[in-house]
């Protein structure tokens, strides 16, 4: 175990131990308290007792109330007492010794509870801070966990295809032809390591907060149409469609190259998604609403539950899938995506009615006329 984990338990251990002390200090406070009021009350009975006993002896009431200061007392001597007088003078505590002993009690105990929730809260504070952490530790530890054993997968898969490659180059004698499917097999095993490292790359700059975004005036229609184009071919050999309808004059304030990854990414997952039902089709549109411009993304894929819909913004996360994904990638480009519309000022969100049902993600821009 890491030294700063086994830190973290020793100290909520102890911010523990320290909650139970506070809440036995206030319990006992409060005992001592009302122990003491207690005790004082029966002193001052004994005394009323003691009063009694001198005004039985005739001892005058005005030297009994000097000597006992802090008791009432009421009539000159226990004999001949009149007819509305009770069988002996009548001796009490004085009401404000019983004010005092009460005022006393109330403020120490209001002290006591004020200071206990005090100590309270603060360790309470402590120990949220310190559980957050662990929380928070421990989730990195399943995220290296995780992203170790999904880029261990996922990189393996076209070492082996360039490695068998290469092996069958260097043992055989091939034909123009075949060296060329070789050739072109590499080559896009080599673009897709390059885009995942590409994406790792991308996700550690957005985490740090090390990418700068220039946003400008730009033609939306213009810029889809470009991602479009570097997609096509992709998308013919999957039997997918794309149809884009954006009006030429839909202008809005975004990073050329941040918007350009955005589209990408989204046309990608989309592709994935559409490929693995074996074709369909990818429409692609733009309005106006409330000063921004949305622009859709829809497509005839397997969809998604409608709980992952949050989920599926996070680092390494794709619908329905493990570490052995039948589409590739390391689920990170919409991550990617939704953290560069989140810089720029827009949204990137996303529905679906179930699997196997379709998605539409959906990315919000600020309008420029």
């Amino acid at each position: 175990m890491k030294a700063t984990r086994v830190f973290q338990i020793a100290a909520l251990l102890t911010v523990i131990v320290a909650v139970v002390q506070v809440g036995w200090w206030a319990l006992d406070q409060h005992n001592r308290t009302v122990e003491k009021v207690r005790n004082e009350r029966l002193l001052y009975s004994q005394q009323v007792a003691a009063a009694e006993e001198l005004l039985k002896a005739d001892v005058p009431a005005e030297k009994v109330a000097r000597i006992l200061p802090g008791l009432t007392v009421r009539g000159e001597s226990a004999i001949a007492p009149s007819a509305g007088d009770a069988a002996s003078p009548r001796v009490s505590v004085a009401a404000r010794v019983n004010e005092a002993l009460a005022t006393e009690r109330d403020e120490k105990l209001n002290q006591y509870a004020w200071e206990s929730v005090f100590f309270l809260f603060a360790l309470g504070v402590c120990i949220a801070v310190i559980w957050r952490a662990l929380r928070a530790e421990t989730k990195v530890v399943q995220e290296q966990d995780s992203f170790l054993a999904l880029v261990s997968h996922q990189f393996k898969t076209p070492l082996a295809s360039l490695q068998l490659s290469l092996e069958t180059m260097a043992i055989r004698q091939l034909s123009p032809e075949q060296s060329r499917t070789l050739i072109d097999r590499m080559l896009a095993d080599l673009a897709r390591m390059t885009a995942m490292v590409s994406q790792i790359l991308d996700s550690v700059r957005l985490e740090r907060g090390r990418v700068a975004l220039k946003r400008e005036p730009l033609e939306l229609a213009g810029a889809v149409s470009r991602v479009v184009s570097q997609l096509e071919d992709r998308a013919r050999h999957d039997r997918i469609e794309i149809k884009v309808e954006i009006p030429r004059d839909t202008g809005v304030l975004a990073d050329p190259l941040a918007l350009d990854v955005v589209v990408r990414n989204v046309l990608e997952n989309a592709l994935a998604a559409v490929a693995a039902r074996s074709g369909g089709t990818i429409a692609i549109d733009a309005r106006r609403a409330n000063g921004e411009v949305e622009l859709s993304v829809r497509d005839t894929g397997v969809g998604f539950d409608r709980k992952f819909a949050t989920e599926l913004f996070e680092p390494f996360t794709q619908a329905e899938q493990g570490v052995d994904r039948p589409n590739g990638g390391l689920g990170l480009g919409l991550s990617i995506a939704s953290r560069l519309a989140t810089l720029q000022g827009g949204a990137l969100t996303a529905v679906s009615a179930g699997l196997r049902q379709g998605a539409t993600f959906t990315l919000q821009l600020a309008l420029v006329e």
